[in-house]
């Protein structure tokens, strides 16, 4: 084996980590999120996003920033808006200074199950964190998360 080997291996290691401590971060949020509030983690993660626009310049998020914001592709985050649309969470309206445009704002049903659910979520983030901190592979992982500062966002 030579010494590429194994920094691959190692790197492949330490991605299988993150991508387990991902997997157990986010079923166990997904779980508290639905069973506290009817929201998936994907839904809560969008409702977030979009609450902080504000109506400033660029403050607005077209869809496929919303996309990249919530990690899906735009399809996938053109269906989930029209659920929560569908849900009285969300509204759609035409950008306007370019009609091609579609904004989406959190209505006031929204803000409200975003306002319950944010405790559920950081209570889950934090209870999943630190479970996973009690395995030797992934503690590491989970100080690096908790020592990640934050920014004003």
């Amino acid at each position: 084996m030579t010494a590429t080997d194994s920094a691959l291996t190692a790197l492949a290691q330490g991605w299988c980590a993150l991508s387990l401590l991902h997997g157990r971060i986010e079923t166990h949020i997904e779980r508290a999120l639905q069973s506290g509030h009817g929201l998936s983690v994907r839904e809560y993660s969008l409702l977030d996003v979009l609450s902080r626009q504000h109506s400033g310049p660029g403050g607005h998020l077209r869809m496929h920033q919303v996309a990249d914001a919530v990690v899906l592709s735009q399809s996938a985050t053109t269906r989930l808006v029209s659920r929560l649309e569908d849900r009285g969470l969300l509204s759609r309206y035409l950008c306007d200074t370019d009609r091609r445009g579609i904004y989406t704002d959190v209505s006031q049903a929204g803000l409200t199950l975003l306002t319950e659910a944010r405790p559920t979520n950081d209570t889950a983030l934090s209870e999943a964190l630190d479970e996973a901190a009690r395995t030797p592979e992934l503690a590491p992982l989970v100080a690096a998360v908790k020592n990640t500062p934050t920014t004003g966002a």
